[in-house]
Order: C-alpha cells, then sequence, then structure tokens
C-alpha cells in the first residue's frame, strides 16, 4: 500500500484488490470540492427543516386542525433527529458512507413527500418523525465522510463551511417557511426539499467512491433500540415539564424514570455486545471525552441566547415578528467569519487549542454580558453582543470537529463523530427545553404576584404559552398589563442567562483541561487503507496482510 499525492493536488491511495492486483484510488482536489457541496446540501436541508416550519404552524393549524398537537410538528423532528444521530454513524461504519448518507437522503426526500400530502395533523406529525431520522444521519454522516477523505490539518478549512451552514440554515428556515406560506402554499416547506436534494444525491453518488472494508458484522438493534426510548423519554421529560405536566407529576416521573432506567441498561449492554452503537472504549480517550463534555456544555449555553434573545427583542424592544429570524443576523455573522478564519488558521498552523480557548473565553464574556440586559434596553445595545456571542462560538465549533476526529482511531471515526454530534445535539435540545421550562414557569409566577397585588387586573386569565409563541398579542394588552408582562418576560430570559453562564465557565475549564495532540497529515481513507493492506512493505508483507484484512469495496 502507498499513499503519494499527484501535482494537481489529488490524493492517492494505492491497495490490494479482491484479486491481489495493485489499485488507486483518487480524489483530485475538484471531487473533493464536489463531494464537499453536496454534503453542505444535505447538511443545509437537514439544519432548515428544524426551522422552517416555525413561521408557517399557524397556518398548517387552520387547515389541517389539531391545534393542540401543533407543537409536535416541530418538536418531533427534533426528538427523532438528535435520538437517531448514533445509529447513522454506526451503520455508515459497517455499511460504508455513501450507500448510508445516501440512504438517508432518500428517507429524507421521501418522508418530506408525505409530510407536503398529509391531511391530517397526526400525518404530519409521524411524518415530521420520520423525516428526523434521515435529518439526523444527514448530520453526522457529512462529518464522518470529511474525515476519510481530509486529514485533520487539511479539515479546519473545510470545517468552517458546515459552520456557515448550519448559520445561513438557521435565518433562512423562517424566512422561507413565510414566503412559501405567503405566496405559495406550506406544502412547498417541504416540496422544496426535493430539488436540493436531488442534486446532493447526484453529486455524492457521482464522485464519493471510497474504498471500504466490507467485513462480517451484526448491527447491534437491541442498542439501537434501548438508545433512541431513552433519549426520547429524556427529551420528553425536558420538554414536557412544567408546561404540559407539572415536574412532579407521576406521569412525568415515570418518564424520567424510564429514560435514566434505559440508559442504564444501554450502557451495561454497549459492553458486552461486539459491535456497539456507541464503542464506549472511545471515553477511555480523555481528549475525546472532554470534547464531548465541551459540546454539551457549550451547545446547552449557547441556545440560551439563540433561542431566547429573539423573544426579547420581539417584546422588550419591540421589534418585528414577521422577519424574526433576521435578528440573530448579528450573531450569525461573527460565527460565520470567525468559523472559516479559524479553520484556515488550524490548517495554516497546526494548532488547534489557542482557539478553543479564546473561543470559549469569548463566549463566557458575552453570555455575562447578556446579564446586563434589563426592560429598558435598547435593540442597538444587544448587536454587539450578539457579533461577540457568534465570534466566540465560530472560534470553537469547528475546531472542536476537528480535535475530536485527530484524537479518534481510524475504527471509531463513524460511530465517534456520530456520537460527538449527538451529544452536541442533546445538548442543544436539553437547554432550549429546560430553559423554555425555566422560562415559562418564571412569567407565570410574576404573573400570579401582579395579580395578588391587586395593581394588574387580568394577569391571571392570560395563557402564558400562547402569549410566548406571538408577541403580537402581547402587544395589544392593555397598557399596564403589557408592561407587567414586558417586565415579567425581561426578567424571565435574564434568569434564563444566568442558568447559562455556570454552564459556559464549565466549558472553558473544560477546555482547558483537553490536551491539545498534534494534527496528522493523512485522512481516514489513507489510514484506514494502510491497516487493510498490513504494515509491512515487502511483497510478503503485503500478501500476508491480503489474506488476512477485509477486502476492499466501494461505498
Amino acid at each position: 500500500m502507498a499513499v503519494s499525492a499527484g501535482a494537481d493536488g489529488a490524493v492517492k491511495i494505492g491497495f490490494l484488490t479482491d484479486s491481489g492486483a495493485s489499485g488507486a484510488f483518487e480524489l483530485s482536489h475538484r471531487q473533493v470540492l464536489t463531494v464537499f457541496s453536496g454534503l453542505l446540501l444535505g447538511v443545509f436541508l437537514s439544519a432548515v427543516d428544524a426551522t422552517i416550519v416555525t413561521t408557517a404552524l399557524p397556518t398548517i393549524a387552520g387547515e389541517l386542525g389539531g391545534l393542540d398537537q401543533l407543537t409536535w410538528v416541530l418538536t418531533a423532528y427534533l426528538l427523532t433527529s438528535t435520538a437517531f444521530t448514533p445509529l447513522g454513524g454506526k451503520l455508515s461504519d459497517l455499511y460504508g458512507r455513501r450507500v448510508v448518507f445516501e440512504g438517508a437522503i432518500a428517507l429524507f426526500l421521501l418522508t418530506s413527500v408525505i409530510a407536503g400530502l398529509a391531511q391530517s395533523m397526526p400525518q404530519l406529525v409521524v411524518a415530521r418523525a420520520l423525516q428526523g431520522v434521515g435529518g439526523g444521519a444527514l448530520q453526522s454522516i457529512a462529518f464522518i465522510i470529511v474525515g476519510d477523505i481530509l486529514s485533520p490539518r487539511e479539515r479546519g478549512r473545510y470545517m468552517g463551511y458546515f459552520t456557515a451552514t448550519f448559520a445561513v440554515a438557521s435565518l433562512a428556515g423562517p424566512l422561507l417557511g413565510g414566503f412559501f406560506v405567503d405566496n405559495l402554499s406550506w406544502r412547498w416547506i417541504f416540496f422544496v426539499n426535493l430539488p436540493l436534494g436531488i442534486v446532493a444525491l447526484f453529486l455524492v453518488h457521482r464522485v464519493l467512491q471510497l474504498p471500504f472494508p466490507r467485513r462480517d458484522h451484526a448491527v447491534d438493534y437491541v442498542g439501537a433500540v434501548l438508545l433512541v426510548i431513552s433519549v426520547t423519554a429524556v427529551l420528553l421529560v425536558a420538554e414536557l415539564g412544567g408546561k404540559d405536566l407539572a415536574w412532579s407529576s407521576p406521569g412525568l416521573l415515570a418518564l424520567a424514570a424510564l429514560g435514566v432506567g434505559l440508559a442504564v441498561v444501554f450502557l451495561l449492554w454497549e459492553r458486552r455486545v461486539a459491535e456497539p452503537i456507541i464503542p464506549l472504549r472511545i471515553f477511555s480517550n480523555r481528549v475525546v471525552a472532554n470534547i464531548m463534555v465541551v459540546s454539551v456544555l457549550a451547545g446547552a449555553s449557547m441556545m440560551g441566547a439563540n433561542a431566547f434573545l429573539p423573544l426579547f427583542l420581539q417584546v422588550v424592544t419591540n421589534a418585528s415578528a414577521t422577519n424574526s429570524g433576521l435578528l440573530l443576523a448579528p450573531m450569525m455573522a461573527g460565527l460565520t467569519t470567525m468559523s472559516i478564519v479559524g479553520g484556515r488558521l488550524v490548517s495554516k498552523t497546526g494548532r488547534y487549542k489557542p482557539l478553543m480557548i479564546g473561543g470559549s473565553l469569548v463566549m463566557t464574556a458575552a453570555m455575562s454580558m447578556l446579564l446586563l440586559l434589563d426592560a429598558s434596553t435598547q435593540r442597538w445595545q444587544v448587536v454587539p453582543i450578539m457579533v461577540i456571542m457568534g465570534a466566540g462560538a465560530g472560534s470553537m465549533w469547528p475546531v472542536m470537529s476537528v480535535a475530536l476526529q485527530n484524537a479518534l482511531e481510524v475504527r471509531d471515526l463513524g460511530a465517534g463523530t456520530a456520537s460527538y454530534t449527538f451529544m452536541r445535539m442533546l445538548g442543544q435540545t436539553l437547554g432550549v427545553a429546560l430553559y423554555g421550562a425555566m422560562l415559562t414557569a418564571g412569567l407565570r409566577a410574576s404573573l400570579r404576584g401582579s395579580l395578588s397585588t391587586g395593581n394588574i387586573a387580568g394577569a391571571a386569565d392570560l395563557d402564558v404559552e400562547s402569549l410566548l409563541g406571538s408577541p403580537n398579542q402581547i402587544r395589544a394588552l392593555e397598557p399596564a398589563l403589557r408592561n407587567a408582562v414586558v417586565e415579567a418576560v425581561a426578567a424571565g430570559v435574564h434568569r434564563v442567562f444566568l442558568a447559562a453562564v455556570p454552564l459556559a465557565v464549565l466549558m472553558v475549564i473544560g477546555v482547558l483541561v483537553t490536551k491539545e495532540i498534534p494534527l496528522r497529515t493523512r485522512s481516514g481513507m489513507a489510514e484506514r487503507q494502510q491497516e487493510m493492506g498490513g504494515e509491512g512493505t515487502g511483497p510478503a508483507a503485503r500478501a500476508a496482510g491480503a489474506s488476512t484484512a477485509s477486502q476492499p469495496t466501494t461505498g
């Protein structure tokens, strides 16, 4: 086996074919860009569908009914995309990257059509849940494929574009949803996925012919079921607690016990199964374990700003709710800029920890600055904080992906990367749900306090969830009641930021204790081919390696 770089920048990897003859796999720079474009399209589809329905929910409810199930159109997608992320990565380890990535796109497109044709709210919720399965797999496998075709040293300059794609998707989702509702139909929110998905499928299928070691394996179906049910139960507790169900209610406590209990069973099962969904050995690597923890803390802390700054700006500063997604534009501008710049710095210098430290400190400083916001805050005062927050996050996210993949063994690249994506999404989802419950409970308490003093008439009759979902209702209230609600929302968002700051501090500590490992200069594909070809260099060694190694195919 030999690895070499051509004059045009192509990566050539020699390996033994089934017949024992020498072969070579090559990806030119142009092909890398083609594959990368397909991956970005897939990630964009997955990310944008998490938010595109938000502005269309009232219209959907008006046509399909089922107002009490409306929030599940959004929640079902978030739950399944988070829960199924590790399974997608493991399947790519077993069956090959391309076939699983293409399968995820196919499932995503099929369920998009089903969602667009839904005739009732239950049909739409089920379609969205299935769509989330494909969406979660798209996110994890895209990062894995980048690890296959690029070395950690090269990877930084590309990973920044993934972060930028998430930023664009978070802004574009609500805007696209509003556009389709106003000019076509809410069903086009889902139908628009078809042309984009087909292009992504074509680009990846045409170029991504990775050599892959086909071997005997068994899918851990028991582990997959345990993981999905456990994660779903935990996320449902965070989603329903304090809103639909009281925290002390028997139903919620039973759901929490189910989630925690099955999580313990899952961990015990994964220790004994031959092909675990999440190989627990990866957590024995302190670099990997630290980055996993940091990703959860970073996701949970930052989502306090992502999810509730627009609400603060709409309610307190009277910002327009029509284009609420644009309120995050300053943050996304900082995030996009620094994710691209930071990634290039990593590729140029070979160092990633300075950026992780700097980014975590900047994020924590910005989160602390958010504590200064109150009911008298002007919109222009928030913008610099949002830019700083985005710059800190942009310095961290792409770099953490590179650091994690650099620390993983090549055999765990798929499962390890998917586990990292899962932990990040879990932190974000739990953060939003718990912060939302905290905000709702605080607002209810404030309004009850206003009522008990006798100063504000009608406070007890307000529907808190409805108010938080539609700031226009707050503007329509009587002045005294409106001012009380604005004060309560400002205080509630302050408590959210106050809860997020300690998480950000722990994130900084986690980054500081993470050891920096020199970046490897070979791709995952090159390292896998070396393992398949054996460690020796002579004909005898290669022949021995060919007789014992798994035979390569493409996938």
